[in-house]
């Protein structure tokens, strides 16, 4: 008798990994290894989440330091805003000095918009 482990990802999720697989663009990897990254990051997603609500539930933690965990152990990818900051940061500076005019006006754009 096979026994299955409680972190196991549902029929349904295993499909829409291997629709997600079979719509993208460009296949880079193996529809294989593509689940099994899936199943990987889903998995231990699942672990994170038991893990937080167990140190909640048995008032092990406050809220705020289980909030910092699961941001800690996922941070989120910077926003599109914060990365072409950054890649204005990372322009050589003659190519700054040479641009200034344009580079303040691309900056203020920037950080105008919402995050």
């Amino acid at each position: 008798m096979t026994q299955e482990h409680e972190i196991t990802p549902p029929p349904e999720l295993l499909s829409r990994w291997e629709e997600d697989w079979h719509h993208a663009k460009v296949k880079h990897i193996e529809l294989e290894d593509h689940i099994a990254h899936q199943a990987a990051r889903w998995g231990a997603d699942q672990e994170l989440e038991a893990c937080c609500e167990w140190l909640d539930r048995n008032n092990q933690w406050a809220r705020c330091d289980i909030d910092e965990l699961r941001d800690g152990r996922r941070p989120k990818p910077p926003s599109l805003k914060q990365q072409a900051l950054e890649a204005l940061e990372a322009l050589p500076k003659f190519a700054i000095q040479e641009n200034t005019d344009f580079i303040c006006v691309i900056r203020r754009a920037l950080e105008s918009l919402a995050d």
